[in-house]
């Protein structure tokens, strides 16, 4: 697919059907992941592929925004495994991991698999719940599978600022 595509028509699911992503959809996408760029090429970023009746009940647990997708990818960071910006006040964590997630999202629209950005959850919550190392802070759940019949983009999704409004020469 055009990535002009995939960025244009991407949309976040919000219902999903039953069927599962194949084995190569699920590749294609965590590699995806795996070839973004991060601060330092540190690469602290660790993904949970959560497919199981018991792990799926565990996200039920923690947030009601799983809309029925048969696969959920915990997108987490070692967060002792992370680069220090100048000042000490932030570091490459957060943004790498959404690094990260972007290109998963990306990779799976263009592999034909829907998908929603999940932050409706208490993140320690969700660690204990999965039982996640201390050092590892879970940033978003991916929600991918197939859109179910009827589901489309929320009728604002295609409503964009002009460039004008949201870039500045300087």
């Amino acid at each position: 697919m055009e990535f002009t595509e995939v960025v244009k028509n991407r949309y976040s699911c919000k219902k999903f059907n039953d069927s599962k992503i194949t084995a190569q959809q699920l590749n294609e996408i965590l590699e995806a992941g795996r070839l973004a760029p991060t601060a330092k090429n540190l690469q602290e970023q660790h993904i949970y592929v959560v497919q199981s009746e018991e792990g799926l009940a565990k996200i039920d647990k923690v947030t009601p925004c799983r809309y029925g997708a048969t696969t959920v990818l915990v997108v987490a960071f070692d967060k002792n495994n992370v680069f220090t910006y100048p000042g000490g006040k932030r570091d490459s964590g957060i943004e790498d991991a959404s690094i990260v997630a972007t290109h998963m999202i990306l990779a799976a629209h263009n592999a034909g698999v829907d998908s929603c950005w999940i932050n409706f959850f208490d993140p320690e919550v969700l660690a204990k719940e999965l039982n996640l190392p201390e050092n590892e802070e879970v940033l978003m759940l991916l929600n991918l599978g197939f859109a179910a019949e009827g589901t489309k983009a929320l009728p604002n999704h295609f409503n964009r600022k002009e460039l004008t409004q949201t870039v500045s020469y300087l």
